[in-house]
């Protein structure tokens, strides 16, 4: 027997009923509205530190101490990128066991802590070296809760929406990234100029995460009056667990996410995030022109994403991934080139870029939710997408700077085309997925034919 993406719906699904009532549109609404303003905020929260780091580490670091510049290094770039899967493990389990809704009510109220730490904790100069442990451990409190926020955001908000809309809803996530990420620079700018550059300096910077961290008691209140999802509500109805997948299958879903995250991961970092200091550092073009254009170009992706995330609910999830990996593969090393000192120049590139990028990431929280039954869900999405935005993500800036400062930048495209490449063999590998039934999630792969689960009597198959 076999079972598709139209499958009928299990025990789990039909027994949803003697929990709760299904969710009204309503309540669809406020929910969504809950997760993205939540989203928002942990975007704000996690840019402004690199925003304002170069405050930070004035007042956090001591250069002639070692063990100061060493925190300072790893705190800079690579705690928060460590700690993200370690918190996707962690949120997802309780997901997945407790709610989604209990979780996001967990990693905003977690970040908001963080942030205000960072804003109260005192000096070096006040402390000493317990000024860079404490910082260290407020950034590892961040990473923490932005791998759980990530993932379970991705459940929650594919778990609320209309199947055949799973899509267009999905880019609601990636949608509030950006924008956390432009109010966060935004902020920056207005600050710059209204505490000017000492102000700033010397005390600006710290009431920037307390705004972070007071707005975070807001989004609290709206997340509390979110409803949990039917999928889990439904799960828990279903009565026990089956048996899990055995260990060479979560090994090939694992790879399967890779092969589908790794190329937007990394062209997030390219075009999002370091494609103006990239423009400033190696074109010497104008700091606050770089900037404008910059913000420009992430409010054009803003429109992208919902485009392609609508887009993905009529054509499907394979031909965006497809249609991803192939014009990422021949646009982002000619877009490159076209970065001058001219201002607008990165916008086109800029704007193109996060264009493209959008179109693999709109619908990624729908095609990754998709892959994963409902019990393993939450832990499977935010561990599998933590890992590979720390590998794949969290390395970019680096290796750009280092290939480009030894004159090969040629081989740092040559690596986005093999990551291009392998979301091309990603999306011939998975099969259609759109509108699909989240309660009755068969095997992801085309071509095969498995088991989904030991326990259940429908095997699956393309």
């Amino acid at each position: 027997m076999s079972s598709t993406s139209e499958s009928a719906p299990t025990a789990s699904t039909a027994r949803a009923g003697s929990v709760t009532a299904p969710m009204s549109g309503q309540s669809r609404f406020r929910s969504l509205r809950a997760a993205v303003a939540g989203n928002i905020l942990e975007w704000f929260d996690w840019t402004l530190y690199a925003i304002f780091s170069t405050y930070i580490a004035a007042h956090f670091f001591d250069k002639s101490n070692p063990s100061s510049a060493l925190l300072s290094t790893l705190a800079v770039f690579a705690v928060g990128f460590l700690a993200r899967p370690l918190g996707g493990l962690f949120f997802g389990k309780i997901a997945d066991r407790h709610g989604r809704k209990t979780v996001l009510v967990a990693t905003i109220s977690t970040m908001a802590l963080a942030s205000l730490m960072i804003a109260l904790v005192p000096g070096y100069e006040t402390i000493g070296v317990w000024a860079s442990v404490l910082l260290l451990i407020a950034r590892l409190l961040q990473g923490f809760a932005h791998g759980g926020e990530s993932g379970v955001s991705y459940t929650y908000v594919s778990e609320i929406a209309p199947p055949q809309r799973r899509g267009l809803w999905s880019s609601s996530v990636f949608f509030a990234v950006t924008l956390g990420v432009m109010l966060a620079t935004a902020l920056g700018a207005v600050f710059t100029a209204v505490f000017g550059e000492d102000g700033t300096a010397d005390y600006g910077w710290r009431v920037a995460f307390v705004i972070g961290g007071l707005l975070g008691l807001f989004v609290l209140v709206l997340r509390r009056t979110a409803e949990e999802t039917d999928n889990f509500h439904g799960e828990i109805a279903a009565g026990p667990d089956e048996a899990p997948l055995p260990a060479s299958s979560n090994l090939k879903l694992g790879i399967l996410v890779i092969l589908l995250a790794c190329g937007h991961n990394c062209a997030y970092y390219i075009w999002a995030t370091y494609a103006s200091s990239f423009a400033i550092s190696t074109h010497d073009m104008d700091p606050n022109g770089a900037f404008v254009a910059s913000l420009l170009a992430q409010a054009v992706a803003l429109g992208a994403l919902v485009f392609w995330g609508a887009t993905s609910d009529r054509i499907g999830r394979r031909p965006m991934v497809i249609a991803y990996g192939v014009v990422s593969l021949l646009v982002y090393y000619p877009l490159s080139l076209l970065i001058s000192d001219q201002p607008w120049t990165l916008f086109v590139a800029q704007a193109v870029g996060m264009s493209i990028w959008a179109m693999g990431a709109g619908m990624y929280p729908a095609l990754i939710s998709e892959l994963f039954p409902t019990k393993s869900r939450a832990t499977s999405v935010a561990f599998a997408t933590s890992v590979s935005v720390a590998l794949f993500g969290g390395t970019t800036p680096y290796l750009l700077t280092w290939f480009t400062g030894n004159d090969i930048g040629w081989a740092f495209w040559l690596w986005v085309g093999v990551l291009s490449t392998l979301a091309i063999i990603g999306g011939l590998l998975v099969r259609e997925t759109k509108g699909s039934d989240l309660g009755a999630v068969g095997w992801p792969f085309r071509r095969t034919s498995v088991r989904s689960n030991p326990t259940r009597k429908d095997s699956v198959s393309a």
